[in-house]
């Protein structure tokens, strides 16, 4: 470590600098993130209708998105599309050992555990928080954040803590709509497509769709929005370098969330179901 510190070993001290700025990184991400959710409270009280607004905002969107239903629209075709190929892929793998009959089961199970989490998630990141970090970022590098600190107005908890509880309150129909896509999408494939007769995949549809999987599946999706909305906020309001900066600070935020997308349903898939997956197929 002495040598680093001196000008003898220029690489090893470059990556030592590189790793105590990552570890800096870190800490003021894990800072922000605190000051966020602890602010909550005080944007609910105070900053009421600016949630609500964002809420609306969130949910229909504005602009050339409100144009095509903003995330509503977007969430249920991603699902929708997802739910049907789990149909397809699902009968064509079991109808190789001739039990085509269990596509219902397939798309009770995988649907609700994976899918549909993962790809609103992914949905949710693409459009709720691509543009949060675009705005924020934008009022960044043309100082309005600066601008509401003279007023004496808290930005974090008016930019911020608004941002994440309308994402985590508009998460709740946004994904009951993203499942409800799903399986009318597995249902229609296996039914209507692969001619199916519809009792059969409606016994083994609600035979193995459990109910408390769909609740751990809504507190997976709001978890989903809780950490995208941190991630994507926390980005947008530490942009810099003008609207080049901005770009930037968009593509870092969407890295981000889908690593912690896939993160968060690894996490929560092993705290709930655990590793046998809490199933057991018997005849």
């Amino acid at each position: 470590m002495a040598f680093a510190l001196t000008g003898r070993f220029r690489g090893t001290r470059k990556r030592i600098g590189k790793f105590s700025g990552s570890i800096d990184g870190i800490g003021d991400q894990a800072l922000f993130y605190w000051r966020a959710v602890a602010s909550a409270p005080r944007a609910f009280i105070h900053y009421r209708k600016e949630t609500i607004r964002l809420i609306a905002e969130i949910s229909m969107g504005t602009g050339a998105l409100a144009v095509i239903g903003g995330t509503v629209v977007i969430v249920g075709f991603l699902t929708l599309f997802a739910g049907g190929t789990i149909a397809v892929q699902g009968f064509a793998s079991l109808g190789n050992i001739g039990v085509e009959a269990l596509t219902g089961f397939f798309a009770a199970f995988i649907n609700v555990r994976i899918v549909a989490p993962v790809i609103a998630g992914i949905g949710l990141a693409a459009t709720i928080g691509a543009g949060s970090t675009a705005q924020l970022g934008a009022m960044r590098v043309t100082e309005e954040i600066d601008a509401l600190e003279v007023m004496a107005i808290p930005s974090i908890p008016y930019l911020v803590s608004t941002r994440v509880m309308a994402g985590m309150i508009a998460i709740v129909p946004l994904y009951a709509l993203a499942v409800t896509a799903s399986f009318i999408a597995s249902r229609f494939a296996t039914v209507v497509i692969y001619g199916q007769s519809p009792g059969v995949y409606d016994h083994y549809f609600s035979t193995f769709l459990i109910p408390t999987d769909i609740l751990w599946s809504f507190a997976q999706a709001i978890v989903m929005a809780l950490a995208i909305m941190l991630i994507h906020t926390y980005y947008g309001y530490n942009a810099s370098g003008g609207p080049v900066g901005v770009g930037v600070a968009v593509g870092n935020a969407v890295r981000t969330s889908l690593i912690a997308v896939v993160t968060v349903t690894l996490l929560i898939s092993l705290a709930i179901y655990g590793g046998s997956g809490n199933f057991n197929l018997s005849g």
